[in-house]
This record gives C-alpha cells, structure tokens and sequence, in this order.
C-alpha cells in the first residue's frame, strides 16, 4: 500500500516510516522541513530516497489533501507533545496542532475513502482511571492543560467518526522510549533526570513501550477493511520502585531515590501550571503529569497483542537500549549509565 504518514521527523513517526519500509509498503511523508526528516530518518537507517515527501504543514488543508492524494491509507503520528510542558499552547499552538491537525489528517482520509486510517492517541486519555486496569471501555479524563485538553478534543472527534462507520483505528500507547528520539521528552526525558540527578519515588508507575514495538503495531494495523477499532498498548507496567530497580540492575550504579508524597507531586505541579501561565518556562512536571505519575495502571493490550500476533520485546532490551542511546546523545553521563555508558552505540532494528 501507498500509506501516507504524518511526524515523519519526530520519534513515532520515523519509527514507523521504517516499519512500513520493511513490510513492503510505500510511505510518503508530510513533513514541513525534508532536510529535517532525512536527517532523522537516516539516524534509523531510512535513506532519503525511499521516502516519498511532500512538503508542507498538517495544519494547511491543501497541503494534507496533496498528501493524501493516490494513497490507500494513513497513519496520523504527529502531535504537538506537551505532557510535561504545562498551559504552553494557546492560539497556534498546542490546540490548533493537536485537533486542526486531526481534523485536516484523519477527517481528511476518511473524506478521500482511504483504509484504514490510523490514529496514535495516548494512553493520556484515560488517566486517572477508574478500575485496577484501563481498558477501551473506560471513561475519558478531564485534563487541565492545553496538552491534555488538546489529545481530548483530537480523541473525541476521530470517535465521532467511528461512530459513523469510519475505518479508523486509534491506538493508545503508554510511555514510548528508546533509542535515537529527535527531540527528548517524556520516559526518556524522565531516566536522564532520574539518573542523572534523583528519581522521585510517588505511589503509582509507568506504562514503558518500546518506540519499535509501537512501530510494529501501527504497521500491522494497516489492513483494509476492518472498519472502526480501538486498542490499547500501553507497554509493561512497573512500579516507579520497580522501574529504578531495573535501572540499577542494567547499570550496575544506584541512582538516587526521593520519597515524594502524592499530594505533594499534585501540589507541586499545580503551583507549576499556574506559574507557567504568568511565564512560559520549561519544567518537566504539571498537574497532568503529576497525575498519570501517581495514578496510571496497567493497560489491557491483549486486544491488540492477539489481533495483530505481537509480541513486545523484553522491558531490559528497551531500557538498555534507551540509556546507551542517551550517553550517546549526550544526554547523560556516561558514569551515572554505568556498565551500559560505555557500551556500543543502540541499532535501530524494527
């Protein structure tokens, strides 16, 4: 198939445009910045010239419509990401990218009878949950960021047209890392500074899914005629203990652990969130993020790991590649990697 493919210059997305490769498939790629996205996809080993691009913005309708043009289907991967970034959207920002973008790439397909298309949510959505285990089932959040409230407005249009039959899938992943990240932010972001300088120890965990896997589930997903469907593939549930003691044990190094009450991460994020709106400033915690770190849970991927015969790799396999790839990058030293900064260079097999 002919499957066209937005975020071909962030972490999903490049990910994905390789896994398509591989299958067989011919990605063509919206991206605003070509040179960009070469770049990126060559730090996966995706050479330019196997990509089709076509340049321009998820945000211009024209531009979308010149992309979707002669292709069978589309994998939506790019959004403004901002979990952790606070109230930064605002007009052209977080809200215009996240459902304008939907509205021109999703709602774009399925007026051009493309299938299946493919829509990458978040597990976001969901968070706090209502039950031990999130399922499909579960009721939508009510987020307080312009992140937050963004992936909602985006979640609640592409259901809408599930309702009416459209052949969308929506995929919810948890926290993806791995190696080579274009631009660092979420679980990845999260391990350089808890390795780096001290890892808050809150109730509650995380849900770690390998950018790869992710990749290979989109791929799979892209079979016609499946009509509307809605998966979970939130990754391995740890414990924030549990995940540092992974950490330790792939390192060899004991990283520092803060004892951090609940209510104090959701004070601390909320203090945060208003200060952000007098003045942007980057902190990697709001009152969202404060919230999915002391109450998400574990997700029920078995929907999805039965229907598309997947299998996730090891949660050590994408740790050690995640922090060899970091040293690498230079976002952390090799002594607080231990063993693993010294190790070579992460592939970057599909």
């Amino acid at each position: 198939m002919r499957v066209m493919v937005t975020g071909a210059s962030g972490f999903v997305g490049s990910y994905t445009v390789a896994a398509l490769l591989a299958a067989g498939h011919q990605p063509r790629a919206l991206v605003r910045d070509p040179g960009k996205a070469t770049k990126v996809l060559a730090a996966i080993g995706v050479q330019a010239d196997e990509v089709e691009f076509v340049p321009g913005d998820m945000l211009d309708p024209a531009a979308v419509g010149r992309a979707l043009d002669g292709c069978d289907a589309a994998v939506h991967a790019a959004a403004a990401i901002g979990i952790t970034g606070g109230g930064t959207g605002g007009p052209g920002g977080l809200v215009e990218t996240n459902v304008t973008g939907t509205r021109n790439v999703v709602g774009g397909a399925v007026a051009q009878g493309l299938d299946p298309v493919i829509h990458v949510s978040t597990v976001g959505v969901f968070v706090p949950p209502n039950s031990p285990v999130i399922t499909v089932d579960g009721p939508l959040a009510s987020p307080r960021t312009d992140y937050g409230r963004s992936k909602l407005a985006a979640e609640r249009y592409v259901r809408g047209l599930q309702d009416e039959g459209a052949p969308i899938t929506v995929i919810y992943p948890g926290g993806v890392c791995g190696p080579h990240q274009p631009v660092l932010d979420a679980l990845n972001e999260g391990f350089a500074a808890g390795l780096g300088q001290a890892w808050p120890m809150p109730r509650g965990g995380c849900s770690v899914l390998d950018v790869r896997d992710l990749a290979e589930a989109l791929r799979r997903s892209v079979v016609a005629g499946q009509g509307p469907r809605r998966w979970l593939l939130g990754g391995h549930y740890l414990t924030w203990s549990q995940l540092a003691d992974r950490c330790d044990e792939l390192t060899g190094v004991k990283c520092r652990r803060l004892m951090v009450p609940g209510r104090l991460m959701l004070g601390l994020g909320s203090l945060l969130d208003a200060a952000k709106r007098i003045r942007n400033f980057d902190f990697p915690l709001t009152r969202d993020a404060a919230e999915m770190m002391i109450t998400l849970v574990a997700t029920d991927d078995r929907p999805l790991l039965d229907a598309l015969d997947l299998t996730l790799r090891p949660v050590e396999q994408t740790l050690t590649d995640a922090l060899r790839w970091l040293v690498t990058a230079g976002h952390l030293t090799p002594g607080k990697a231990g063993r693993l900064g010294h190790s070579p260079n992460p592939g970057a097999d599909i």
